[in-house]
């Protein structure tokens, strides 16, 4: 699950100036000369606001003394999750150097000379906190099984007019929705400074609704969400059930794309499958492009584990490379997990990883991969696809809507569980052995003609069906 945080590209300096003004009415024109103007720095980024002092003892002092001022200034601007940070800004002090002498008082209040402190043996750490760091579109891997998806968001990217709003990624985990977003968010920030870009989870959208809810602060929300340039949300699939939070979510939604911005969305399915969102956002999500992303084909395993590879400082071989993309089929994070043991194996032995360590390393790696198949997982995974009722396959109905996926599932399960056919026929209403048979010689047959089942409104493929099926089932 992706973090609960929520990513700002850097505001407009009218935001700053907004933010300085609120303080300075705050704190009084004459401590706001004394202390801030021209004595500190303020900057924007994400959700966080971050005041530049001369010395480590003006943080503390500052800390103290004007945090929550500060505060509730930016709030004032940019809603009730801003955060405040002081630091010291090298910059600010070079400044103060220049400047020294000026002691007046504010309020009869002045920051005492702190008493000397005996170094301590412990360093501070001297680089600056590290803030989430995005994926890059450059890193993205292109294959079939991701190609429209990948071309979408250049076009994102490329054009602020694009044709299509909104945009959604759609597949199984693993497969990079989320560096898509990332991705999309990273280059926007990099080559259009200019655009408000805001990345979040949607349970992060749902946490800042909740507080805004609480504070009784809607109005400073709604404005911090509806007027940014682009809106890119992870996991849509968070908001099912949750009807409150996807009702406030449509009005940012329709407001954003009314007003001609773009709103970039994922999820783990496609809308149409999602039975616990109103109606009204499916449309909506149907409206602009809706891209299927696969699990990764059999070269593009082998591009992306070469080139995964290849950030690591372990030495493998090329076999044991093609080892790892002809074994770990199903999702990329499968095979990070698994260079990552043959990394640490490198690190522990300092010896190159070729094809037998390999396999010896990640022998127990793939048996603990290894999941039993049971009917009714198979059963839960037709009847999720299709939308219907455990109850109708095992039932006496012979309709399309219902034969056909109760078919299927008998196909299904004598390929995974390696059941008997009689147990497969009992388990589905008490058919015969025959029955089964009957279905497993009828899919096959499907398959080889390329033959289409009706799901929701739209024809898939047979073959694309038992490969949504076999995703779901986590096999191989």
């Amino acid at each position: 699950m992706q973090p609960d945080t929520i990513a700002f590209a850097p505001m407009f300096t009218s935001a700053e100036e907004q933010i300085l003004r609120a303080l300075a009415t705050a704190v009084g024109d004459h401590a706001y000369q004394q202390w801030f103007s021209d004595k500190t720095s303020l900057t924007v980024q994400d959700d966080e606001i971050t005041i530049g002092v001369a010395s480590p003892f003006l943080a503390d002092w500052f800390q103290k003394k004007y945090r929550s001022t500060v505060r509730q200034a930016a709030q004032s601007v940019l809603g009730p999750s801003v955060r405040v940070r002081f630091e010291v800004d090298p910059d600010v002090a070079g400044a103060q150097i220049q400047n020294s002498g000026s002691g007046e008082d504010v309020d009869g209040e002045q920051p005492a000379t702190p008493k000397p402190k005996r170094e301590s043996k412990t360093k501070a750490p001297t680089e600056r906190r590290r803030g989430r760091r995005f994926s890059d579109l450059s890193d993205f891997v292109k294959g079939p099984c991701n190609e429209l998806a990948l071309t979408a968001a250049h076009q994102i990217c490329d054009s602020a007019d694009a044709n299509f709003n909104p945009l959604l990624f759609h597949g199984p985990v693993g497969t990079g929705k989320t560096h898509l977003l990332e991705g999309i968010y990273r280059r926007l920030r990099r080559e259009n400074r200019e655009l408000q870009v805001v990345y979040l989870t949607s349970e992060a959208f749902a946490n800042y609704f909740t507080e805004a809810l609480r504070n009784h602060t809607l109005p400073s929300f709604r404005q911090r969400f509806r007027s940014v340039d682009i809106l890119l949300v992870d996991d849509v699939d968070f908001f099912e059930g949750k009807r409150v939070i996807q009702e406030e979510f449509l009005h940012t939604f329709k407001q954003l794309v009314s007003h001609g911005r773009q709103v970039v969305l994922t999820g783990n399915k496609h809308p149409r499958l999602s039975t616990k969102l109103s109606d009204e956002l499916k449309t909506r999500f149907l409206s602009g492009m809706v891209c299927r992303m696969e699990a990764p084909d059999a070269a593009t395993r082998k591009e992306i584990v070469f080139q995964k590879a290849r950030r690591l400082s372990g030495q493998f071989s090329d076999e044991a490379l093609n080892f790892v993309a002809d074994r770990f089929r199903n999702n990329v994070r499968e095979l990070e997990g698994a260079l990552n043991c043959l990394q640490t194996y490198y690190c522990m032995t300092g010896k190159r990883v070729r094809l037998g360590a390999a396999q010896q390393v990640l022998a127990d790696l793939e048996r603990d991969c290894i999941r039993v198949i049971r009917m009714a997982d198979v059963e839960e995974a037709v009847c999720n696809l299709f939308g219907i009722e455990a109850a109708c396959l095992k039932s006496s109905k012979r309709g399309r809507t219902v034969s056909q996926p109760r078919m299927l599932a008998m196909y299904l399960a004598r390929k995974h569980t390696h059941a008997a056919y009689s147990e497969i026929g009992g388990y589905f209403g008490g058919r015969n052995h025959s029955t089964v048979i009957s279905a497993e010689k009828r899919v096959d047959a499907l398959v080889t003609g390329s033959a289409t089942i009706q799901v929701a409104a739209q024809n898939w493929r047979v073959q694309d069906i038992l490969d949504t099926l076999e995703q779901q089932l986590r096999v191989s």
